[in-house]
């Protein structure tokens, strides 16, 4: 070999020419516009849906080998901030974006709603086999601090009968900006004079007391794994874990158990109220049969997109979703989408484009 190639300098040059290349290699489709790999897509956000995301990543990545998509489950709040930054192909929440988060954002985002879920009261205390009731003060006491004991008289009132621990209670809630936070605290607003004025509606509310944990996943372990807790989780994780649901009681004075039907009952009580930008809160719906905590969840993407191949993988990604995808919602405890929010998401869909143009 010549002293030329012996050079440190020009071995350096090289490594360093190389290195400068890799990151067109490695972008999504081997570069916007261009081919040689797999068409990638990023997706992060709430963790509320991220069950059936990720059986929906796995189910279309069989149908399609040529598109790779990868959800990062990581709150409602990370997901609104990444769409907002662009770091994300799209983003996914629980909670609808706020008009002054949608002016920060570089473009016209839309809300498409993919399924619909349940927020439930979860809770640890050994002593109790069969679900607790609560009414809606109940639970606004209790995660105000003011009921501080298993056995208070205000939660055997709702559960006669039950033999209650005199012990402390622990409230557990979600560390990070939340879409089932939102979604909970939107519920608990409506229903508690005192909780709307002194705590509100908020992704990350300054919280009376309680421990914090991360994701869905996190609040989940920490009520599994200590006595006398009690939290709020999508419903598909106190199934998948084992961990019991309350009984809330509904607008209409009823108690109802946190299932995928009356999750429905409560889209359909609301359907009249949904905004043609599809942002709506159905907590409290006035249903007989309606579960009180209930909520669509969202896939948040640009209107207009700025690479067209990405775009058409996105658009088609989400136009199964809430069609062959929805096959999957139930098994995952979550409901389908009423036939006139699909209508309307697809609407949505059908909206997005590439400098233009129509992307399906």
């Amino acid at each position: 070999m010549s002293s030329f190639w012996k050079s440190p300098r020009i071995t350096e040059s090289i490594l360093l020419a190389s290195l400068a290349l890799l990151p067109l290699a490695c972008s999504p489709g081997g570069g916007p516009g261009g081919g040689g790999g797999p068409m990638k897509l990023q997706g992060a956000g709430a963790t509320f849906p991220n069950p059936l995301y990720q059986k929906w990543v796995s189910e279309y990545g069989k149908l399609h080998p040529g598109v790779q998509i990868d959800y990062q489950s990581i709150g409602s709040g990370g997901g609104i901030k990444q769409i907002q930054e662009q770091t994300v192909d799209f983003g996914a929440s629980d909670a609808p974006m706020k008009d002054e988060e949608l002016k920060a954002a570089p473009g016209e985002l839309l809300h498409i709603p993919t399924v619909l879920g349940a927020v439930v009261v979860t809770y640890n205390v050994a002593s109790i086999a069969q679900p607790l009731h609560f009414s809606p003060e109940v639970v606004a006491d209790i995660f105000l601090g003011k009921i501080k004991k298993w056995d208070d008289a205000k939660i055997k009132q709702d559960n006669p009968g039950v033999s209650l621990p005199a012990a402390d209670i622990t409230t557990v809630h979600r560390s990070e900006a939340s879409g089932t936070t939102y979604v909970f605290t939107d519920y608990l607003s409506k229903v508690s004079p005192e909780w709307k004025e002194k705590v509100g509606t908020d992704k990350s509310p300054k919280w009376p007391g309680g421990q914090g944990g991360k994701g869905n996943e996190g609040v989940t372990g920490q009520i599994k794994n200590q006595p006398n807790t009690i939290g709020y989780v999508e419903l598909a994780y106190a199934v998948q874990n084992k961990m019991p649901a309350a009984l809330i009681k509904n607008a209409s004075g009823k108690f109802v158990e946190p299932s995928i039907d009356a999750v429905t009952a409560a889209a359909a009580s609301a359907s009249t109220q949904t905004p043609d930008d599809l942002r709506v809160s159905i907590t409290n719906s006035p249903g007989e049969n309606a579960y009180p905590i209930s909520s669509y969840t969202y896939v948040l993407a640009y209107k207009d997109q700025k690479h067209a191949d990405q775009g058409k993988a996105l658009v088609d990604f989400l136009w199964w979703g809430i069609h062959d995808g929805e096959q999957f919602a139930k098994e995952l405890q979550y409901a389908p989408l009423p036939a006139e929010i699909v209508k309307r998401a697809e609407a949505k869909i059908n909206s997005i484009t590439s400098a233009g143009k129509p992307l399906r």
